[in-house]
């Protein structure tokens, strides 16, 4: 087993759990679904692909910014003749008049996740070839949602879970506290956190076929851990030399 480290961080992310129709929803963190989604587009697969392979993957994120919620508003199908329009539940085409829908698409603005992902050597080989040279641009939930700099933090890590509490934080430093609380979310409940808080999600995905789109539930623990303050590099040039001095590579 190894792994590869992930900076998910964009001016928005979208990670939905329930979207659909006209309310399309964000958690406040990244979904499996869309992670797993993300690295199926790298590779190129069709959405009609198996994805029992990538069943064997554990995710564990790292909260280094919450971010803040924003909501958008769209119209979709205005302006198109009726044959053209978004159809209906039961496959029918709405009257004219009727053919322009109201949608609401919530965002996370200014997060940023680290995630560490862990599997089979065989298969994190695969997946890191593919996220630096993806079949199809990867995005965070949704394709307006393109992520920034740096992409794909390290690969070939032996404890990518315990990175997490080493490698630098992308926010800005306390003041004056020589600690900060940093959320972590875990797909088994840690041996060393009795106090997890425990949740569940249905973003397990089985099939993305347009079809036939099915999706689990799995649980999601929680942690909230005390990291040194010197951990947080800030958020610019400061945060990616402290990450290049962290990984061992040399700032240009």
């Amino acid at each position: 087993m190894s792994g590869l480290l992930l900076r998910l961080s964009g001016p928005l992310q979208s990670w939905g759990e329930h979207s659909t129709f006209d309310r399309r929803d964000t958690l406040s963190h990244p979904t499996r679904s869309g992670l797993i989604g993300l690295f199926a587009a790298a590779q190129g697969r069709p959405r009609s692909a198996a994805l029992d392979d990538m069943r064997a993957l554990e995710l564990t994120v790292r909260v280094d910014r919450r971010g803040r919620p924003l909501s958008d508003f769209h119209t979709v199908g205005g302006g198109l003749p009726r044959a053209r329009t978004v159809p209906t539940a039961e496959g029918k085409r709405r009257p004219e008049g009727g053919t322009t829908l109201v949608s609401r698409r919530h965002y996370l603005a200014d997060a940023c996740f680290t995630v560490a992902v862990a599997g089979p050597d065989d298969l994190i080989a695969e997946l890191t070839s593919a996220v630096r040279a993806p079949v199809w641009a990867p995005y965070l939930g949704r394709r307006s949602c393109p992520p920034d700099a740096p992409f794909l933090l390290a690969d070939e890590v032996a404890d990518p879970a315990g990175e997490l509490e080493r490698i630098p934080l992308n926010r800005m430093p306390p003041r004056s506290e020589d600690s900060v609380t940093v959320d972590f979310l875990y797909e088994r409940q840690p041996a060393d956190a009795e106090q997890a808080k425990r949740g569940e999600v249905a973003d397990v995905p089985y099939s993305f076929a347009p079809d036939n789109r099915e999706y689990r539930t799995r649980p999601v623990f929680t942690v909230s851990r005390m990291l040194p303050a010197l951990l947080c590099a800030g958020r610019g040039e400061g945060y990616v030399k402290a990450l290049a001095t962290y990984l061992g590579r040399e700032t240009r």
